[in-house]
């Protein structure tokens, strides 16, 4: 009785090839396509993560969204308008350092020039470079001591797992900080609102009622979303 061979997929071959020939195949010369396809879908399926933790994304919403509760509109512009309108200004603050994890990584990977590893030290770097300028060494040390770490004696001996959450930290501080100076004009105005309704004995009137126009003809008036605009983006070093 003569049996058929069969023919095996690539990936299945992969898998049953013992685990000195996978790793032959996935870090030879130049990646296989099977480990840089599964890269690639891994790196989208974080991207998101990414996205949000290790860009100039969160001080821009946040600032976005103390703008809109100093009007006392929580829901105007609508969520959608600010998200979208910071991930276009997250993209244009970040340009630089993506277009250098594009040449440096991802196309070299891509291409076949370079393995896995070297891909992402390469594409690392200027991730790194770029929260380090945000971050300060106080943000730093503050989370190498939740870890019980000794702090590094270089910057590129930074941790990124530990870079990450101390650059949270401090886009956290830089947003809060504009936006608590955002907030100030807005409370002197219900202020004086409020003291010139009280005075004219008019108290049932409820001061949002007569601040809120105010408030929005003067944010017109200065052109106040792109003083904002000017103010967030300046902030980065």
């Amino acid at each position: 009785m003569r049996l058929k061979l069969l023919s095996i997929p690539p990936i299945s071959a992969a898998v049953l090839l013992p685990a000195p020939a996978v790793a032959a195949v996935a870090h030879g010369g130049a990646t296989s396509d099977i480990v840089r396809t599964a890269l690639i879908l891994t790196f989208l399926a974080i991207l998101p993560a990414m996205m949000i933790c290790m860009t100039s994304f969160v001080r821009i919403v946040v600032v976005l969204s103390m703008v809109r509760h100093a009007f006392g509109m929580p829901e105007t512009p609508p969520n959608a308008v600010l998200v979208s309108l910071a991930l276009f200004l997250t993209a244009f603050t970040m340009a630089p350092t993506l277009n250098k994890v594009n040449a440096d990584a991802l196309q070299p990977l891509m291409a076949g020039k370079i393995d896995i590893e070297q891909g992402l030290a390469k594409g690392s770097a200027p991730m790194r470079n770029f929260m380090l300028k945000q971050t300060r060494d106080a943000d730093i040390e503050a989370i190498y001591a939740i870890s019980k770490s000794p702090v590094p004696d270089r910057p590129d001996q930074v941790d990124i797992l530990k870079l990450t959450p101390a650059f949270l930290l401090n886009e956290l501080r830089v947003s809060f900080t504009i936006g608590f100076v955002i907030l100030l004009p807005f409370l002197l105005i219900d202020l004086v609102v409020s003291s010139i309704l009280l005075s004219l004995g008019m108290m049932m009137v409820p001061p949002a009622t007569i601040a809120l126009p105010v408030k929005i003809l003067m944010f017109v008036l200065i052109d106040g979303w792109s003083l904002v605009l000017e103010g967030v983006l300046g902030s980065f070093k």
